[in-house]
């Protein structure tokens, strides 16, 4: 049974600096993107950012690029989001997602539970 579980979530200062964590187990971990996905209130779930299986690629979304930077460690199976300059935007519940992506499609994947990041100004 496939689990992720993030962490790193909390309260921070409009300029300020967090990072996220996602633990996974269940299946190999060196064998998938791995991905980062945020919903804020009233909003659909948007990409964030994604590494591929080797760690050879990443894609960042254009709203963070230069801000967050998305890393992995496949010793620990663990995947991080570093975020850094953050802004109220950036408010929202953080998802890790993991399976095999192909543009925007992602197949035989799961979620996360979520981590709230909240930014205040």
């Amino acid at each position: 049974q496939v689990q992720l579980v993030e962490s790193g979530g909390g309260l921070v200062q409009a300029g300020g600096s967090l990072r996220l964590s996602c633990t996974a187990s269940g299946r190999t971990f060196g064998s998938y993107t791995m991905g980062w996905f945020r919903q804020a209130p009233l909003t659909e779930r948007e990409f964030v950012a994604s590494i591929s299986w080797n760690g050879g690629h990443t894609a960042v979304a254009d709203s963070v690029k230069g801000r967050f930077t998305i890393s992995k460690d496949n010793a620990k199976s663990t995947v991080y989001l570093q975020m850094d300059s953050l802004k109220p935007d950036d408010t929202a519940v953080y998802y890790c997602r993991q399976g095999f992506r192909v543009g925007s499609t992602w197949t035989s994947d799961s979620w996360g539970q979520g981590t709230q990041v909240t930014v205040s100004s």
